[in-house]
């Protein structure tokens, strides 16, 4: 079967895209991918090992004349997030991923590419393969479930590694090396499911707001784009009060480190003023798409009829409900005083979905400060516990402290500069890398973070820049060849 990249550079990186792109991994099903990899370990007599935690290690000895070179972790991870349009039929357990060439970048047909962090995955394999390029002793890292807990490192345990210099291969902007990074957690709030009758003479409305363009929680939090539940719950909010509408039913959002995209309701209204509610959610449909048209030029709310649900919500729970996803924040809370336009504190409020007779809200927090990261969690657990609900969250995990004399940020740098005659930018990043975690478990080690343009991460509408690529990889190979002796 031809390669859907062939012709472009360099073309072994390429062509393991591909392959990975076959292989499906959301978070926690990455067992093939795991397979894949300890297969290439066996296939071109490496040393392969899965770690209890799930994570996959292989060593490659130093090329010819590079015996005497300090190692070099590689690190990327296994799993991607799997984010669709509601419109495509795809089982990310089961099934590949339909990449294709726009131009200049890599699209998927629908869901989410896995650029995000397959591309890391087939650059480490690609540098693994190379009987060619000159690097030090290596080891790939290969984590499991980076994108919903960070399970594979925090699941590394004390001498499984023996390098002390890491490259993390997971940052989506080019020209941009990464020191630092936020520390985050979760709270999910649920309440009891009550229901009772649909109240006589009401007739029901599915309820959608579609079109919005997503993103990562953390990298796209400050881009002004929409939260799908807000807009729904507004919606629903106004017209519960204009309209006396019923809740039945609601689904809305998705991940916990995605920006909603999608959000639907089915609802009831009295019969006799159910044209006035079709007109409201056209008028609410132009009133917010005037709020968001820079953003979010293709903000769809919908409304239809449909069949009368079985029960709606008790009264008291969608008062509590509604009004407790009004009140809840959503986007940035703090500005770093330290780095430039670098977001400190944010809280993305995710889903809100109906299960196992409860009704469940989730939100992510994150923070390059640690006290911060507590401080935003309570804020928003003191919120829902004011609407009676339950509030769980989990333990959450650390940042990245940016170290600026650090010496593989130093030679990474030259490198740059080297290659491309420009000076790269060196940042710290709003979004959760796993070096927070190794750095924490291993201490003394010395990482930077650095990889080709990603655009539309954990969305759909994610691309993979083909050019930056290519950079990516000139930078990497060239790192590998002036890492310090012992």
């Amino acid at each position: 079967m031809k390669q859907p990249f062939t012709g472009l550079k360099p073309q072994r990186l390429w062509d393991y895209f591909a392959e990975i792109c076959t292989i499906p991994r959301p978070s926690r099903h990455e067992a093939q991918i795991a397979n894949y990899l300890l297969a290439f370990a066996k296939k071109h007599g490496l040393e392969g090992i899965l770690d209890p935690a799930g994570n996959v290690l292989i060593r490659k000895p130093a090329s010819s004349g590079y015996e005497d070179r300090r190692t070099v972790i590689l690190q990327s991870h296994m799993d991607m997030v799997g984010e669709k349009n509601s419109s495509k039929v795809h089982d990310f357990t089961r099934d590949p991923i339909e990449p294709w060439i726009d131009g200049d970048w890599i699209k998927a047909k629908g869901t989410t590419l896995g650029a995000d962090d397959g591309i890391g995955i087939a650059a480490s394999l690609a540098i693994l393969e190379s009987t060619e390029i000159q690097h030090p002793p290596l080891e790939a890292l290969f984590t499991m479930d980076e994108e919903t807990g960070l399970t594979g490192a925090f699941g590394l345990q004390p001498g499984f590694l023996q390098g002390r210099i890491l490259l993390n291969l997971d940052s989506e902007d080019e020209g941009q090396i990464f020191i630092g990074c936020a520390g985050g957690k979760d709270t999910v709030a649920s309440f009891p499911l009550e229901e009772e009758p649909v109240p006589a003479g009401y007739k029901a409305f599915e309820v959608g707001v579609t079109g919005l363009v997503g993103g990562h929680s953390g990298d796209d939090i400050n881009k002004g784009r929409g939260n799908a539940v807000k807009i729904l719950n507004r919606l629903l909010w106004n017209a519960a009060v204009k309209f006396r509408l019923r809740v039945a039913s609601i689904d809305a959002g998705n991940l916990r480190n995605a920006l909603a995209r999608e959000g639907f309701a089915l609802a009831v209204v009295p019969s006799d003023l159910a044209g006035e509610f079709e007109k409201f959610v056209f008028s609410f449909r132009q009133e917010v798409a005037a709020e968001l048209h820079v953003t979010e030029p293709d903000l769809i709310c919908s409304v239809r009829s449909s069949d009368l649900p079985p029960a709606v919500l008790n009264s008291t729970l969608q008062y509590r409900l509604l009004n407790v996803l009004y009140a809840c924040p959503h986007g940035v809370i703090a500005m770093s005083r330290d780095i430039p336009n670098l977001v400190e504190t944010s809280t993305n409020l995710a889903s809100v979905k109906i299960r196992e007779n409860r009704v469940v809200v989730t939100t992510s927090q994150r923070s390059s400060v640690e006290s911060s990261k507590t401080d935003v969690a309570d804020m928003v657990s003191s919120v829902f516990r004011l609407a009676g609900g339950t509030v769980e969250q989990s333990g959450g995990y650390p940042g990245w402290k940016p170290d600026p004399d650090s010496e593989i940020l130093k030679l990474t740098v030259s490198a740059y500069q080297q290659l491309f005659h420009q000076h790269p930018e060196v940042l710290a990043i709003h979004a959760g890398l796993e070096c927070g975690l190794i750095g924490a478990i291993y201490s003394g080690m010395d990482m930077v973070s650095f990889g080709p343009t990603i655009k539309g991460a954990h969305s759909p509408d994610e691309r993979l820049h083909i050019p930056s690529t290519e950079k990516f990889w000139d930078l990497l190979v060239e790192v590998l060849k002036y890492i310090p002796k012992v």
